[in-house]
C-alpha cells in the first residue's frame, strides 16, 4: 500500500490527509457536542438530530442570498450573524419538539428513537418541499477563500482553519455551561437523580427543554459550518447521523473529553484510511474497529463515575 510512494511523498500524504481529518473532526465535534447533551446527559435517542443540523445549513443559506442581495456591504460579516440565527432557529425547533413530543417519552429510549426517526422523515421532506431536492452551496466571503501554504506540498485551507478554530470555541463553551455553570450542576443533578433534583426545587421540566433547546442549537450551529466545506441537500443529515452516534458511545456518553477524544480518533483514522482505500472500506475498518474495542470496553473510552 505504501509501497508505491517516496518518503516525502507520504510524509505529504500524512499530513493533508491528517488536516483533512481535522475538518472532520471539526463538524464531528459539533455535531456530537450537541448529540452527547441530548444522549449522555437526558437519555434520548434523537435520530432527527442531522436534521437539526442540516436546519443550520439553511439557515446560513438563506443569510448567505439576504446579505448578497440586500447588504451587500455588510456580507463578509454574514457567517457570524448566521451562526447565531442557527442557534436561536435550531433551538427553538428543539423546545418545541421536546414540548410536543419528547417530554411525553422520558425513560423509554426505544420510543424516542422510533419518534424521532418519524421527525426526520417529516422534517427532510419539508426542507425538501421549501427549498427543493437539488443541493444548495452558500458563497463564502472573501476572507475565506485560498489557503495558506504551510511548506511546497501542503496548503492548508483557510475556511477549514475557521472550522476548527470554531469547533475549539463551542468546545470549551460547552464545558463552561456544563461544569462551570449553575444551569450545568442542574442538567447533572437531574442526570443523577430526577426525584430528589425535583425534591430541592429544580424544575426538572423546565431545565429538560433547555437542554434539549441547546443540543439542537449546537447542531444549528454545527450546519452553519457544515456549508463551509459542503454541499447541502435535504437528506445531508443522514450521512452524519450513524457516525456522530458512534462518536458519542465510543467516547462515552456523557462525557465531553471522551467525546472530543472520540471524535479525533475516528476522523483521523478515516480520513487517512480514505486516501489508501476506498471511502467505504475505509468506514467499514473504521466501524470494525470500533466495534472491537466497544466489546473489550463498552462504557466506552472515558465513563464517568457515579456514586451507586
Amino acid at each position: 500500500m505504501f509501497a508505491d510512494y517516496s518518503t516525502s511523498d507520504l510524509i505529504a500524504i500524512f499530513a493533508m490527509q491528517g488536516f483533512a481529518g481535522l475538518i472532520l473532526f471539526s463538524v464531528f465535534v459539533l455535531m456530537a457536542l450537541g448529540l452527547a447533551i441530548i444522549f449522555g446527559q437526558m437519555g434520548v435517542i434523537n435520530m432527527a438530530h442531522g436534521e437539526f443540523m442540516i436546519l443550520g445549513a439553511y439557515v446560513t443559506y438563506l443569510m448567505s442570498n439576504l446579505f448578497s442581495a440586500y447588504m451587500p456591504a455588510l456580507f463578509s460579516m454574514y457567517f457570524f450573524v448566521a451562526m447565531a440565527v442557527a442557534f436561536v432557529a435550531a433551538g427553538a425547533l428543539g423546545m418545541l419538539v421536546e414540548w410536543a413530543l419528547i417530554r411525553h417519552l422520558y425513560k423509554r429510549p426505544l420510543d424516542t428513537l422510533l419518534a424521532t426517526w418519524g421527525l426526520s422523515l417529516i422534517l427532510q421532506q419539508t426542507y425538501r418541499t421549501v427549498f427543493g431536492a437539488r443541493e444548495v452551496g452558500v458563497s463564502i466571503p472573501d476572507w475565506m477563500m485560498g489557503s495558506l501554504p504551510i511548506t511546497d506540498l501542503i496548503e492548508v485551507p483557510i475556511n477549514g482553519i475557521f472550522v476548527m478554530v470554531l469547533a475549539i470555541s463551542i468546545s470549551v463553551g460547552v464545558y463552561v455551561m456544563m461544569y462551570r455553570s449553575g444551569w450545568g450542576k442542574q442538567v447533572r443533578a437531574i442526570n443523577n437523580n430526577r426525584q430528589m433534583a425535583d425534591a430541592v426545587g429544580i424544575n426538572t421540566a423546565w431545565t429538560d427543554r433547555m437542554t434539549f433547546a441547546i443540543g439542537c442549537g449546537v447542531a444549528g450551529v454545527a450546519g452553519s459550518a457544515f456549508t463551509m466545506i459542503g454541499s447541502t441537500g435535504p437528506t445531508s443529515g443522514q450521512l452524519y447521523i450513524v457516525d456522530t452516534f458512534l462518536v458519542v458511545v465510543f467516547g462515552g456518553a456523557g462525557s465531553l473529553l471522551g467525546t472530543i477524544a472520540s471524535a479525533f480518533s475516528i476522523s483521523q483514522a478515516q480520513s487517512i484510511m480514505e486516501f489508501f482505500l476506498s471511502g467505504s472500506m475505509a468506514k467499514v475498518l473504521t466501524l470494525l474497529t470500533v466495534v472491537g474495542i466497544l466489546m473489550l470496553r463498552p462504557q466506552g473510552l472515558f465513563s464517568l463515575k457515579l456514586r451507586k
